[in-house]
């Protein structure tokens, strides 16, 4: 599933979350957190300076058409150790189905229909000293609940991992070796880059992810080491505890990685590989994902008051899982069924006014039986523990067993308005289907009258559908 963000440091603003530096209009790859050397204003002449600036991955290159990258040209709130960074997230979303109780199922983006609603309210912070380095980005509103819900390692043991991290959307630290064009390690909570979305909205050609992106992980928790070994590559390996989780669903860590190659201003290529076993209590279930991206800038012309910049991006997704029951993508029938996941989405952004106004129109399609990446729908259809009382389930779960199909498909198209490079109005019109009932219905997935203390009765069950159609107005600020 993308996601950001931005470093400037010391006197020659040199970024290590991502290649950058403020004295540019030249944006950096920040849904790749590539990290880079720092530089401390003490004892250093502008000759050294500018021998270190010629080491940067990525330098001179314009990043900031990215779908899943920070737009902004510069910081306003750096200082000599510290470069803050403040974002606001949001939204009112109509669903046509109109359901009672107001839910949004199937989104990491949204929670709560025809209602003014904070999806996220982040604080935090690049931090650095010499080489070493740190980033602490904290996460409120009703993405500290969505997205914690979907992590089923937090039943493990004790201590409550769901609330501890529920509002910390990233914090690591590490060091930087000065080796090739730099080498950095880094241990904690850091973004996922599968699936090509930045977690962060502001930095997303569309609101409402695809697919492909709202069903793959958003952050991982572990060790990286970043790799510079040329200006124009990067590669990276990862030892994490597990599939977007908190904590580890079996006794090996997951590892992975991601390759990124940039040869120009105007294209970017990358793959990321995972192997887990995140299947709780099935050591012999092993799980692969490769995820896979093409971005390309086919039209630039950034003086121009019409058209300016014209870019697609294109993501494919296959993998699997395979052990205890299933069979990846052989179909061994009722005791080892196919599990695996299928997936793709392309998104064609173009820029006009002199980039203050944009029009994005793009979806995609997934096909993942068992079930096993697909967002598990709440209130009496969630098949997720109770967070009250975790031995209960909703009443009516969505069905998550070997076998079990889905598949779907989504299409989608807004305007966005940058009157600034802190702030975008952007209202969007967003179409999903499902191959078995999935999206909120008119009765809602809570109870009949909607809330949650109403007495189920019965013959009422959650009222899902196969198909939705929702209007999204969304204001996105970043500083």
């Amino acid at each position: 599933m993308n996601k950001a963000h931005t470093l400037f440091i010391a006197v020659a603003a040199m970024m290590f979350t991502c290649p950058a530096k403020a004295q540019t209009n030249e944006e950096p790859d920040n849904s790749d957190k590539i990290q880079m050397r720092s530089v401390e204003a003490p004892g250093l002449k502008d000759k050294k300076v500018k021998e270190i600036w010629s080491q940067v991955p990525f330098e001179g290159m314009d990043q900031s058409w990215y779908n899943g990258n920070d737009r902004r040209d510069s910081s306003v709130l750096q200082t000599k150790y510290v470069t803050w960074n403040v974002l606001l997230d949001a939204n009112a979303t109509h669903s046509f189905n109109n359901p009672i109780d107001h839910t949004v199922v199937g989104s990491t983006a949204l929670a709560r229909n025809d209602e003014m609603e904070v999806s996220a309210a982040v604080i935090g912070g690049d931090f650095v000293y010499g080489d070493a380095h740190a980033r602490i980005m904290t996460q409120f509103g009703t993405r500290a609940t969505i997205v914690p819900r979907n992590d089923l390692s937090v039943y493990r043991g004790q201590y409550d991992l769901a609330d501890v991290y529920r509002y910390i959307s990233e914090a690591y630290a590490g060091y930087h070796f000065n080796v090739w064009h730099g080498i950095n390690v880094d241990g904690g909570m850091f973004m996922s880059y599968i699936g090509l979305n930045s977690y962060y909205q502001a930095e997303n050609w569309e609101y409402q992810a695809s697919y492909t992106s709202d069903n793959t992980p958003w952050f991982f928790n572990g060790i990286r080491v970043q790799m510079f070994p040329t200006p124009h590559l990067k590669i990276e390996a990862w030892a994490i505890n597990g599939w977007q989780s908190y904590g580890m669903f079996n006794q090996l860590p997951g590892v992975g990685g991601n390759i990124t190659w940039i040869p120009s201003s105007n294209v970017k290529l990358l793959t990321n590989d995972y192997w887990g076993t995140d299947a709780a209590g099935l050591l012999g279930r092993h799980r692969f994902h490769s995820d896979n991206s093409f971005l390309l800038r086919y039209y630039n012309h950034p003086q121009s008051h019409g058209i300016t910049k014209m870019a697609l991006s294109l993501t494919g997704d296959i993998g699997f899982e395979k052990g205890d029951g299933v069979d990846g993508f052989t179909d061994g029938g009722p005791t080892n069924p196919a599990q695996y996941f299928v997936s793709g989405m392309i998104y064609n952004r173009i820029w006009f006014a002199k980039n203050k106004f944009a029009w994005c129109i793009g979806g995609g399609w997934m096909k993942n039986p068992g079930r096993y990446l697909v967002l598990a729908p709440t209130g009496q259809a969630s098949p997720l523990p109770n967070p009250n009382n975790p031995t209960q389930t909703g009443a009516f779960p969505f069905t998550e067993n070997p076998g079990d199909q889905f598949s779907g498909w989504d299409c989608s198209t807004n305007i966005s308005w940058m009157p600034n490079q802190s702030i975008e109005f952007r209202l969007e019109v967003v179409h999903r289907e499902s191959s078995v009932p999935y999206f909120a219905g008119p009765g809602g997935v809570t109870s009949p009258s909607g809330y949650t203390y109403t007495p189920l009765t019965a013959g009422w069950t959650p009222d899902l559908t196969t198909s939705e159609n929702r209007i999204i107005a969304a204001i996105l600020f970043r500083l």
